[in-house]
């Protein structure tokens, strides 16, 4: 099998916003379209919603009359599902509800021909449930549409463990027919999207939990030094805290209770209270209804302006953060540089758990040694955010996507740091035309931390065959709008540098969930050992 011919039949089984925008999709795509809904009636509206998106369309300019009205001619509603006897295929979205999907699935297969093909655009279910109480499970697949599905490119083409490979080949190629970017996965709690994605909200989540910053900070610190499109909090008031929540509960359940996917608390509270996002006027943030007023009105922490230091001292290799020393030059900042010192090897890992059966100093086993930093004239050390403990004077600063188009960088003073050399950290960066945010000490900040989980999870499901490197990181980036996929990320910050901010953050909290995946600690020690992986 391959893509549908455009002369077949697409049938689309639920009638709400997503099953009007497929519908919406496969008609400009040039097929005739069914529309069903087993609420009398609802069929019929639908037909007049999706003729309304195709009015708007003529009126932007992006439809042509002609084209309108051939689509028009090829749409129609199926008031029963014996309607849909001739249709090539068939794509289900009706409610999240296993034993409603199993059912109607049941009905359609008694009615369409043996090579009909039948999609799921479940978001949370399994594939392979909803496919048990069919005659052929061979012939569903999993075709999860992002909303709104006219607009989103990706579609999560999803193989349930009968899947027919031939079936999940037509899906695919019929998806990228209709002008999506389809990505292939198995069936996994949460597909590509929602499994990888769970660390983005989780360790914002977890962060504001231990009062290192507030909601609006955090979000700041992941938009202007992350380069990710949208702050976490901001996004979970868009989605709504009741969706956002039940799908982590959800990827949680399904992997058995995983600490990695432990949902948070604090969101729990949020959703008990009602405070639910945008659609309830209020979540993390408030909003104010009306024309004009759609946005939230919340400031993050930011710095009051501090004198920058004349010069600073270089020390070893800053590794991803290596393009500050350029920045600093430019700024006008004077530069010394020296190697790292032998005899600080011992301890600048500062791990907790060190000498108690914890990990080695200087990162993972076998690991890159002792970490670069800047020293300022007081005598304070900078060093990149990596989750290691220690009883030294140091101001830690968080990783950034790319340190010189990032507009904000947030630092972390250990308890034994004066304000003297906080006002020196912060002038350093200002200089360099970055605002600062001061937040508690935590393990990996913010930005360190939630990249590091993302790249985890990502070379988790590599590992595990859900998908293959190309996908994962395409499902990222435009699913979720993602600045890099992971796995790219993880490259480009280094495995190393990943597995030493987990292995950190495991030894401050030694629950499971931060543990590196074996996968990421194989290219961390390959990567170490210069092998190349």
């Amino acid at each position: 099998m391959t893509a549908l011919d455009r002369s077949s039949t697409v049938a689309v089984v639920g009638a709400g916003t997503m099953g009007q925008g497929i519908a919406q999709v496969a008609l400009l795509a040039g097929h005739r379209v069914l529309l069903h809904d087993a609420v009398p009636g609802r069929a019929a509206a639908a037909v007049d919603g999706v003729g309304g998106r195709l009015d708007r369309l003529v009126a932007k300019g992006r439809l042509n009359p002609a084209e309108h009205k051939e689509a028009l001619g090829r749409l129609a509603p199926a008031e029963g599902v014996a309607d849909l006897a001739g249709a090539a295929m068939v794509v289900e979205a009706v409610v999240e509800d296993l034993g409603a999907k199993q059912r109607l699935f049941a009905d359609i297969e008694a009615v369409v021909a043996d090579d009909c093909l039948l999609a799921t655009n479940t978001s949370s279910l399994s594939v392979t449930a909803v496919a048990g109480a069919l005659r052929l499970p061979g012939r569903l697949v999993g075709l999860h549409f992002f909303n709104p599905a006219p607009l989103l490119p990706l579609v999560e083409v999803v193989a349930g463990a009968a899947s027919d490979p031939a079936a999940v080949a037509a899906a695919h190629d019929t998806a990228a027919a209709w002008g999506k970017t389809p990505v292939r996965c198995t069936d996994t709690p949460g597909f590509l999207v929602n499994r990888i994605a769970r660390p983005f909200y989780a360790e914002a989540l977890r962060v504001y939990e231990e009062r290192a910053a507030d909601p609006a900070t955090i979000d700041a610190l992941l938009r202007e030094c992350g380069g990710f499109a949208m702050g976490p909090f901001a996004l979970m008031d868009l989605i709504g805290q009741d969706v956002n929540e039940a799908v982590t509960r959800s990827v949680w359940e399904a992997f058995l209770h995983d600490p990695k996917f432990t949902p948070s608390l604090a969101q729990r509270r949020l959703v008990e209270s009602g405070r639910l996002g945008r659609k309830t006027g209020r979540g993390w943030f408030p909003y104010q209804h009306g024309p004009g007023q759609g946005e939230p009105a919340h400031e993050p922490h930011t710095a009051e302006p501090a004198a920058a230091p004349r010069w600073v001292v270089v020390r070893g290799d800053l590794g991803p953060a290596r393009t500050l020393v350029a920045l600093m030059a430019e700024a006008g900042i004077e530069v010394r540089t020296e190697e790292a010192r032998p005899q600080e090897a011992d301890g600048r890992g500062g791990r907790a758990g060190e000498g108690d059966g914890g990990a080695p100093a200087g990162g993972v086993s076998g690991g890159p040694g002792p970490r670069g930093e800047i020293v300022l004239p007081g005598g304070v050390s900078l060093r990149l955010a990596d989750g290691s403990a220690g009883g030294e004077p140091v101001i830690a600063f968080d990783l950034a996507l790319d340190y010189r188009t990032a507009t904000r960088i947030g630092i972390a003073p250990s308890a034994r740091v004066h304000a003297a050399a906080v006002a020196e950290a912060t002038g350093l960066f200002q200089a360099m035309g970055k605002r600062v945010s001061v937040v508690r000490d935590v393990p990996a900040m913010v930005v360190a931390r939630t990249v590091a989980m993302l790249v985890d999870l990502s070379f988790d499901a590599l590992a595990k065959e859900v998908a293959s490197p190309h996908d994962i990181d395409t499902a990222m980036r435009l699913g979720v709008n993602y600045p890099l996929g992971p796995l790219e990320w993880g490259e480009l910050i280094s495995a190393s540098y990943v597995c030493e901010v987990l292995d950190n953050l495991h030894a401050w909290y030694p629950t499971g969930r931060y543990a590196p995946c074996p996968e990421l600690r194989r290219r961390a020690d390959a990567a170490d050992c210069g092998v190349i992986s």
